[in-house]
């Protein structure tokens, strides 16, 4: 789980012109893996809930970073 911060980072470095339009996929991610946290936790598969919680950390990590208009690169002429 720590390890999910700086992956989180790095994809979004990696994919800084596809930010601004993949926030409502973030934002579908992200509650589809509260949804699955929850969900499997309640079912005592707890491995599974951490894959979600994984998923949900570096999503939102992509879903703060879109916002930051330093980190996105300008748009394509």
């Amino acid at each position: 789980m720590i390890l999910a911060i700086p992956v989180g980072f790095l994809i979004a470095y990696l994919a800084r012109d596809e930010l601004e339009s993949g926030r409502k996929w973030f934002k579908t991610l992200i509650i589809i893996s509260v949804l699955g946290i929850v969900g499997f936790w309640l079912i005592d598969e707890s491995e599974i809930s951490w894959t979600f919680g994984f998923i949900f950390i570096t999503t939102l990590v992509s879903l703060l970073k879109s916002s930051d208009k330093k980190w996105i690169k300008g748009k394509f002429k």
